[in-house]
């Protein structure tokens, strides 16, 4: 009998988990107006059920990867799964909005734990030669599960209410708990050393930057939120400085941005991780309360970009391998912010909504060609040994440029209201918090047409951000040689099937 594991089957275990985590970063986006009916919120509030969750997600992500290589990316991950399985149960038992930020928080920690893992064991149990299709399944549910959030949200806010975006989760992850234990590798642990000083700058530059910046139009961007932001760029300084001087194992080994394509995808993918954070939050606003329509069918608009999402990025993760690491992610940036200026346009009282699926259906493909093969460039040269901090620094870069999209959208978005005359109160209510819907026909279409403009104003903000993108994933450079050492560790990893 074969001793060999085969690779394939841990990835397939690993994504179901993934999957439902990336799942929960725009699952909520649709279920916002709910949430803020039934829970009493406005918008700064509903916006921070997201930010907390990715603002717990993304701060331990450069610790959480070395906790795999340590422990092992199976136990770390499995202990992850139960956190974050637990939490969303909690999540759906909230009965105020502060209750729900917290358990949403919980959530996010767990989700950190478990990210990293997955793309540390396709980084070792994958050949880089093969790793292309590897990171091709990883990236297309990477993109898929942000663009079927919103729909599947959609589904359940209409069908049983806003606490079953969080509940489906319990059965999901009790299954992905039971794959993951059966067909997960224990693979090679390494010995490190943890940098706490290093966690402690990294967790407390980040609050203060996103705290600061997503509560300021709500403070009138008083002194003291200027204060916060700055002290958050000067404790982010420190830790970049710590970081460079640490002799031994620092959080964020410095050496790995000397590989210039490493460089360049982190930039690449926190523009990434920014624009589709900040995308939903306009776009489903626009869709339930300018166009009256329910969370589901406002998320089946969306429909066409999920889908094709999911057709191509395989596809498109195979072809990655074969051509320069530079052309298919410059054309997905520059296609998808093409399609969110085209969001923005569309974004009228009378706007249409055939040409806002078919926007969004380029948009998908866009996003097919930009998670798998940036994923691929990003590991491509990786050392073995440093899989795991890899790994943790990758994903903490989306995370911080998805917490840092959703801060910003929230200020933005506030602001525009402002700007147009609105409450910031709960969106779509009129004088006397009755729905516009209700309202007369005169009193309502100027509602409407500023809501309209303050949305669709708010888009440009995403859009603008990919541009980011474009000029990242211009820059690449042809792969070098693999890492040595890969032969012997792909040995290990693969032995020991139960």
């Amino acid at each position: 009998m074969s001793t060999q594991r085969n690779p394939w089957l841990a990835l397939y275990a690993l994504v179901v988990g993934f999957f439902m985590i990336l799942l929960d970063m725009t699952i909520v986006a649709v279920a916002n107006p709910a949430i803020m009916k039934d829970l009493q919120a406005d918008v700064s509030q509903v916006i921070w059920v997201t930010s907390a969750y990715l603002l717990a997600y993304a701060v331990p992500l450069l610790v959480t990867g070395r906790l795999g290589d340590r422990f092992g990316p199976k136990n770390i991950y499995l202990g992850g799964l139960a956190v974050f399985t637990l939490a969303s149960l909690w999540c759906a038992e909230s009965t105020s909005i502060n209750m729900l930020i917290a358990a949403r928080a919980v959530q996010g920690l767990g989700a950190a734990l478990m990210t990293p893992q997955t793309m540390a064991v396709i980084t070792r149990t994958f050949p880089p030669d093969k790793r292309g299709a590897a990171m091709g399944l990883w990236g297309g549910v990477a993109g898929l599960a942000t663009l079927v959030g919103p729909i599947l949200g959609g589904v359940l806010v209409d069908w049983q209410g806003w606490q079953w975006i969080f509940y489906v989760n319990v059965p999901i992850g009790i299954v992905a708990f039971a794959l993951a234990f059966w067909l997960v590798p224990t693979l090679p642990t390494h010995e490190h050393k943890f940098d706490l000083v290093g966690v402690a700058l990294s967790g407390v530059g980040m609050f203060l930057l996103v705290f600061g910046i997503q509560e300021g139009n709500t403070h009138h961007w008083d002194a003291w939120i200027w204060a916060m932001i700055a002290a958050g760029l000067v404790v982010l300084a420190l830790f970049i400085a710590n970081q460079a001087r640490n002799t031994g194992e620092p959080l964020v080994p410095l050496s790995l941005f000397t590989d210039r394509n490493f460089a360049l995808s982190n930039l690449a993918i926190a523009s990434m991780g920014a624009a589709v954070t900040g995308v939903f939050v306009p776009a489903y606003f626009y869709l339930q309360q300018v166009h009256d329509m329910t969370p589901t069918k406002s998320a089946l608009v969306f429909a066409p970009m999920a889908i094709l999402t999911g057709v191509f990025a395989p596809i498109i993760g195979k072809i990655s391998d074969k051509v320069a690491p530079r052309v298919i992610p410059t054309i997905g940036f520059a296609v998808f912010s093409a399609s969110l200026f085209g969001f923005a346009l569309l974004m009228k009282p009378d706007g249409s909504i055939p040409l806002f699926m078919i926007m969004g259906g380029i948009a998908g493909i866009a996003n097919a060609c930009i998670w798998a093969p940036l994923a691929t460039t990003a590991t491509h040269n990786l050392p073995v040994q440093q899989a795991g901090a890899g790994a943790g620094v990758y994903n903490t870069t989306r995370q911080v440029g998805s917490v840092l999209g959703s801060a910003a959208i929230s200020a933005l978005l506030s602001a525009r209201i402002s700007a147009q005359g609105l409450q910031s109160g709960p969106i779509g209510e009129g004088s006397g918090g009755k729905s516009l819907s209700d309202l007369p026909a005169v009193v309502r279409d100027p509602i409407l047409d500023k809501l309209s403009t303050a949305l669709g104003q708010s888009m440009y903000l995403p859009a603008l951000i990919l541009l980011i993108g474009v000029a990242a994933s211009a820059l690449f450079i042809g792969h070098g040689k693999a890492a040595g050492g890969q032969r012997d560790d792909l040995a290990k990893a693969n032995v020991g099937a139960h």
